[in-house]
């Protein structure tokens, strides 16, 4: 049995129908890193841009390596993270169009305050992570090619500790995120290598501490790339584009440097802005 409208409900019909689709907010995808999205940092700025732009930001929060995989896979607009010598091999390979850089912070190195390894208060990243191994104390890598796990392998590397061969005994991986992996360090009372950033902002640190800070080589460099709309014909290069602009403009670089957490602040801006090419 066919059910009959009311002569208001197909009034009603018919002008809804009659109305023009509302148009969405324009938009763009950005492929990024864990830690900018952990930090806090992303819901912090990206209200600021929509408000000055009317573009929203949609964003995929992966480890590194997976964001650039994402990218040149044309799943996305722009590309924010923090593996600098992954970033320019892509862009050599032309799937962005430039890097530029946007902001930096450092790596720490946590771990328990027992400090089975006696590492605390040193400022040498391979020398803690050679203690580290030679002491088999517990460590949480995050095991995922992000932009942390692949500093992480540099300074294994360094240390000349072939970290293969001990993995699943005191050095285990993760296959998470940062927020995820100091869990299980805490967990587990494990030494773990985090920016500073996810860190100062990661509520649940137990008995974790910073205990290794200040080594030049734990310099953590975040870079911005509009991925290359040759490759990918669907890219938004427009609203890609002034979003990068904004990043390295002087407002979106004192939205970054505004950013604080716990009154400090996490991210420290150092795009070359217009304004400085003129200081210079």
């Amino acid at each position: 049995m066919k059910r009959l409208l009311t002569p208001l409900a197909a009034l009603a019909l018919v002008a809804s129908a009659a109305l023009p689709a509302q148009a969405e907010d324009p938009f763009i995808i950005v492929q990024s890193t864990t830690s900018t999205q952990n930090s806090g940092l992303l819901n912090y700025i990206l209200p600021i841009f929509k408000k000055k732009s009317g573009i929203d930001v949609r964003v995929v929060a992966v480890g590194t390596g997976q964001a650039i995989k994402n990218a040149a896979n044309g799943d996305g607009d722009v590309l924010l993270v923090h593996a600098k010598p992954a970033e320019e091999k892509f862009v050599a390979d032309g799937q962005g169009v430039k890097r530029f850089d946007v902001m930096y912070n450092d790596f720490v190195i946590v771990g328990p305050k027992s400090d089975p390894a006696k590492v605390a208060g040193g400022k040498n990243a391979a020398a803690a992570f050679k203690a580290i191994a030679d002491a088999k104390a517990p460590f949480a890598s995050r095991g995922d090619d992000s932009g942390t796990h692949k500093a992480e392998k540099r300074h294994w590397k360094a240390a000349g500790v072939d970290i293969d061969k001990a993995s699943g005994d005191w050095y285990r991986s993760t296959g998470s995120g940062m927020g995820a992996t100091l869990n299980t360090a805490a967990g587990m009372n494990a030494y773990a290598l985090t920016d500073r950033a996810t860190w100062i902002a990661f509520k649940n640190k137990g008995e974790l501490e910073i205990v290794v800070e200040g080594d030049p080589k734990l310099f953590n460099q975040y870079g911005v790339i509009l991925v290359n709309p040759e490759k990918h014909k669907h890219v938004k290069v427009k609203e890609g584009q002034q979003f990068i602009d904004w990043l390295l403009s002087a407002e979106g670089q004192n939205a970054i440097r505004s950013f604080k957490v716990d009154g400090q602040q996490l991210f420290f801006p150092n795009a070359e802005t217009a304004e400085k090419k003129k200081a210079g």
